[in-house]
């Protein structure tokens, strides 16, 4: 099977016979992070598809924050190009758990901790967060927990 940079770089030298100048610059810039990430540090190294995806999930929620920024300042053209981007990058994510999905692991990682309080949110969270596997953002995680603990 391919890896996650594989199918980024064929999708983009796709988009660029297409003539698709967005998904192009879109895509060029993820891999150009996922590059840089490769060869920082004293070694050069390659990246597993857990932290491909995670260089992805970054991009595009760095996209949606941008986006945020922009319609607070009334800029909602720039708004909406910085939402159609995050919205190319999403495609190559895995499918976001439903809120449903999200508070039924919440409630089996309360039922596996046992007795927890709101002390042991932080703990919880990651625990969540390591199931979930990049199919829930952390903030709606957090959010979440912290609900399904004020009730108890």
């Amino acid at each position: 099977m391919a890896t996650l940079k594989d199918r980024l770089h064929a999708d983009m030298i796709a988009s660029m016979k297409a003539k698709q100048a967005d998904t192009t610059k879109v895509l060029r810039a993820v891999l150009a992070a996922i590059t840089t990430e490769e060869v920082s540090g004293t070694e050069a190294h390659e990246l597993t598809d857990a932290q491909e995806q995670a260089i992805v999930t970054k991009q595009v929620r760095q996209r949606r924050d941008s986006a945020e920024a922009y319609a607070a300042g009334g800029r909602q053209d720039l708004a909406d190009i910085e939402l159609a981007e995050a919205d190319i990058l999403q495609v190559y994510l895995p499918a976001q758990l439903t809120d449903e999905e999200l508070a039924a692991m919440v409630e089996t990682e309360i039922a596996a901790a046992g007795e927890v309080t709101m002390k042991q949110m932080g703990q919880l969270i990651k625990a969540v967060n390591a199931k979930a596997q990049g199919r829930a953002e952390g903030g709606r995680i957090a959010a979440a927990v912290k609900a399904r603990l004020q009730r108890s």
